[in-house]
């Protein structure tokens, strides 16, 4: 059997099922339409993803980690949830009343709590009716067109992980450790910069912000978070910040500095504005700077910086992508990332990528960090991020920003720390370069 899902389609279904691959079960242009056709092959199968197709062309269905019977009865399941798709992002809907997530009846299809059926009543045709059990706009979802052309139930699998680490890391206190020393000790190359200054960028949600609040609970020893994060439809970082790490409560700053700058959106004239980054990398804009997203950085704004030094630009820059959303990432932001990318190559600035979110997308990962480098989706995540941003493999990092933890853990300051030491080692390589520059001129003359 052809799976009628693309390649795109199947892999923003899985991004929000971890580490996991979906074989196809049942397709009721083959094996029929009616209820019995589908139990035959569905049932006692577990987790599945159904999916519906009708003649408008829309492209919905629903997951459940229950599996499919013909008692009669409700399974409850709160993990459930109905999607669809506009173009190639997937609109998620959460069971809103798991107790009644799916129903078992002989005579249908797939059915999701009276509020979608595929294939109802032994018919190609659909029943919808958002409300008390999955919260949706139909006309989102299937465009009111209630008569089926296809309709594919997958069973999800889990992927099986490589044995052999596609990447070295030594998780033990005593690296972590290490990677602490190499900070605090660390001096850039210039004598006339005393520290390094990275630039994170990314989509909103991301994780920019919830980054350095991580790196700072490290040297602090305990999980903190001065930098706004959280979760939202637009970004909650609206000015442009300049963080400087310190060694402990009362410490002295280290030599690194995390900027961070509102999130990126899709739209025109929402969230950060390209126009500003050049001004970022450049070292005009001052700490607090309140963003506009309609309206660049102008040079006579108040605390535009006109003659920035070299401690004031830019030294590294550093994206930051939610791994979970790699696979769905529109166009429009795929093209906006490359647009900045050719802007900072032209200033001859590092680059490097931090994958956020790891966990949320692998269950081995989840488990325990320490197998990050043991997944194959991982691995298959980071090398679609590559391709997407245009970038190398070396210069992505997986990592895990603390979120809901109450304290720390080595294995996720070992990750966290890495990617620290990198993006100092990505600043020698500017710093290089630009004595480099230096000696030329001095030698032509």
């Amino acid at each position: 059997m052809n799976s009628k899902l693309t390649k795109t389609q199947q892999k923003a279904i899985c991004s929000q099922l971890g580490k996991v691959k979906l074989n196809l079960l049942y397709k009721a242009s083959i094996h029929g339409f009616p209820g019995a056709a589908f139990h035959q092959y569905c049932d006692n199968k577990s987790p599945t993803v159904s999916v519906g197709y009708n003649n408008s062309g829309f492209v919905f269905g629903g997951y459940t980690s229950q599996p499919f019977s013909q008692s009669g009865q409700y399974v409850n399941d709160n993990q459930a949830f109905l999607f669809s798709f506009s173009g190639e992002k997937l609109n998620k809907y959460p069971v809103s009343n798991a107790p009644y997530a799916v129903k078992m009846v002989s005579t249908c299809g797939p059915y999701f709590g009276e509020a979608l059926v595929l294939a109802y009543g032994n018919q190609p045709t659909l029943y919808s009716s958002p409300g008390n059990y999955y919260n949706f706009n139909a006309a989102e979802l299937h465009g009111n067109d209630l008569t089926m052309t296809e309709c594919e139930v997958y069973q999800v699998e889990e992927t099986v992980e490589l044995e052999k680490p596609w990447r070295v890391a030594i998780w033990e206190s005593e690296r972590k450790s290490e990677l602490m020393e190499s900070i605090r000790t660390y001096r850039p190359l210039n004598s006339s910069v005393t520290q390094a200054r990275v630039l994170l960028i990314g989509p909103v949600g991301a994780g920019k912000s919830s980054f350095f609040n991580s790196i700072n609970s490290i040297f602090r020893g305990h999980v903190t978070s001065q930098a706004i994060s959280g979760s939202c439809s637009t970004s909650l970082t609206t000015q442009f910040r300049t963080y400087t790490v310190k060694a402990g409560r009362e410490g002295k700053p280290l030599p690194l500095i995390l900027c961070d700058t509102m999130g990126l959106e899709e739209n025109v004239g929402a969230g950060l504005d390209i126009d500003d980054i050049s001004n970022i990398l450049k070292g005009h804009l001052p700490d607090r700077y309140q963003f506009n997203p309609s309206v660049p950085l102008q040079s006579e704004a108040h605390g535009f910086c006109k003659s920035p030094g070299l401690k004031d630009k830019i030294h590294c820059v550093t994206y930051v992508l939610d791994a979970s959303k790699i696979s769905i990432m529109s166009t429009k932001m795929e093209e906006k990332l490359k647009t900045i990318r050719r802007k900072v190559n032209l200033m001859e600035i590092p680059q490097l990528v931090l994958l956020t979110k790891v966990d949320e997308v692998c269950s081995l990962v989840r488990e325990d960090i320490r197998n990050v480098y043991r997944s194959s989706y991982i691995r298959d995540v980071v090398q679609e991020a590559g391709t997407r941003v245009g970038v190398p493999l070396s210069c992505i990092i997986p990592v895990k920003n603390y979120s809901q933890e109450l304290e720390l853990e080595t294995g996720i300051d070992i990750l966290l720390l890495s990617a620290a030491v990198q993006m100092l080692r990505f600043v020698d390589n500017f710093f290089d370069e630009l004595g480099d520059q230096l000696s030329s001129v001095t030698n032509v003359k």
